[in-house]
C-alpha cells in the first residue's frame, strides 16, 4: 500500500448529499473481474456519468476536461452511506482518487478507504461547501492535503485543520493495512509463542 503523506492535486466537486455506495459503483459491476489491467474505474458513478446508451452526460463533473484527472474529491454530507461494499473504494482508487473530503462519511466506507490507503477527510459542512465553490469557480484548481499537519489548504491559501484517529494516521503514513500493522510486531509475537510453548509444551 502506498503511504499517504502530502498531496497537491486537482480537486473535483460532487455537490450531492447522501451519495451511497451503489451510486459510487452499481452492484451489477461488482461481478466483473478487477485486475491491474482492468480496474473498476469505468464503473465509477456509472449512472451519473453515462446515459442509457452509454454516452457521457456532459453536465457531470468527471466528463468535463478540467476534472478528468482529479485526484481529490470534495463531496457533501454522508458520503459512502449504504452497503459496506469495498468495491466503492476500488472504483474511486482505480479512477485515480487518493482522498475524499466530506462533511461526514458512512462509517464502513470511511474505514474501507483507510484500509486501502485512501484518506477520508472530514471538514465542517460550510467548509466543504466553500471548497466546492472555489473549485467550481476555477475548474482545474488544486487543493493540498497534508496528513502530518492534518490540514487542507484551499485555493486561497487558507489551511483548514481536520481530525483523524492517531492509529489511522499512522497506518496511512506508513502505508500499512491492519495486517501490516500487526506484522510490524512479528518478532515479538514469535518470541512470545516460543516462550509460551516452552512453558506449556503439551499445547504444541
Amino acid at each position: 500500500m502506498t503511504p499517504f503523506t502530502s498531496l497537491t492535486a486537482v480537486a473535483a466537486p460532487l455537490d450531492i448529499a447522501n451519495v451511497d455506495t451503489d451510486k459510487i459503483i452499481p452492484a451489477r459491476f461488482l461481478r466483473k473481474l478487477r485486475s491491474a489491467d482492468a480496474g473498476y474505474d469505468p464503473y465509477l458513478f456509472y449512472y451519473l456519468r453515462f446515459d442509457g446508451d452509454g454516452g457521457e452526460r456532459p453536465g457531470f463533473f468527471l466528463n468535463q476536461a478540467p476534472y478528468r484527472n482529479a485526484r481529490i474529491l470534495v463531496a457533501d454530507v454522508n458520503f459512502g452511506c449504504g452497503s459496506s461494499r469495498e468495491g466503492a473504494v476500488y472504483a474511486l482508487m482505480d479512477y485515480g482518487f487518493r482522498a475524499v473530503i466530506a462533511a461526514s462519511f458512512g462509517d464502513i466506507h470511511y474505514a474501507n478507504e483507510i484500509q486501502n490507503g485512501m484518506l477520508p477527510v472530514i471538514l465542517p459542512e460550510d467548509t466543504c461547501r466553500e471548497l466546492r465553490r472555489q473549485i467550481t469557480r476555477k475548474p482545474g484548481s488544486e487543493l493540498t492535503i497534508d496528513l502530518p499537519s492534518q490540514t487542507v489548504t484551499d485555493t486561497d491559501g487558507i489551511a483548514h485543520r481536520f481530525e483523524i484517529d492517531a492509529v489511522y494516521k499512522e497506518r496511512l503514513l506508513k502505508g500499512l493495512d491492519e495486517v501490516g500493522m500487526v506484522l510490524q510486531h512479528l518478532p515479538e509475537i514469535e518470541a512470545f509463542e516460543r516462550e509460551h510453548y516452552a512453558q506449556h509444551p503439551w499445547l504444541a
